[in-house]
């Protein structure tokens, strides 16, 4: 693989030999390439021993607790848990034959599905929620300085891996 020079990243299009990455764009790859891969195993397993829950049982309980009313429409709780319709309604089954929510249709508009967090499922988030949390500073924001956290909120931004926030209806 032959080392990229500024000259030749500057003009290159589709139809142009890659742009290979230089050492600094490697390590910013392998780094976020890390983060990706690594992470989620870190943070899961903390909600695992905890509650019996996966990492994205656990956002979804999560975000439909925090939303108003403790309910979200099914795409937009999709769309902040990263998984599928199809994925968070098989969570959804689960959830609901546990007691911990149920989804109705949009009274508002019938093609909708809302999401509803029961006090089953309040009080599961209320069990996991700390070592989720003992987790999250432990990985992620404690080995942090406030100006690296700062920095890591403007590349998530900047990526676009950020979920807008959602009002709920």
């Amino acid at each position: 693989m032959p080392e990229p020079t500024q000259d030749a990243q500057v003009g290159a299009d589709a139809e142009d030999e890659p742009r290979w990455l230089s050492p600094s764009e490697k390590e910013a790859w392998t780094g976020a390439v890390s983060l990706m891969l690594l992470l989620p195993n870190r943070l899961e397993s903390a909600v695992q021993r905890a509650a019996g829950l996966t990492l994205f049982e656990y956002l979804t309980l999560s975000h439909m607790s925090e939303a108003p009313d403790r309910r979200l429409v099914m795409s937009e709780l999709a769309y902040l848990t990263n998984g599928s319709l199809s994925r968070l309604s098989n969570v959804m089954k689960r959830f609901e034959a546990r007691g911990w929510a149920y989804r109705h249709p949009d009274p508002d508009d019938g093609r909708r599905t809302i999401a509803v967090l029961t006090d089953e499922g309040w009080a599961k988030v209320v069990e996991a929620a700390p070592a989720h949390v003992r987790s999250v500073r432990e990985h992620v924001l404690d080995p942090l300085t406030v100006t690296d956290q700062r920095a890591l909120a403007r590349i998530a931004e900047k990526l676009r891996t950020r979920p807008e926030d959602f009002t709920a209806s």
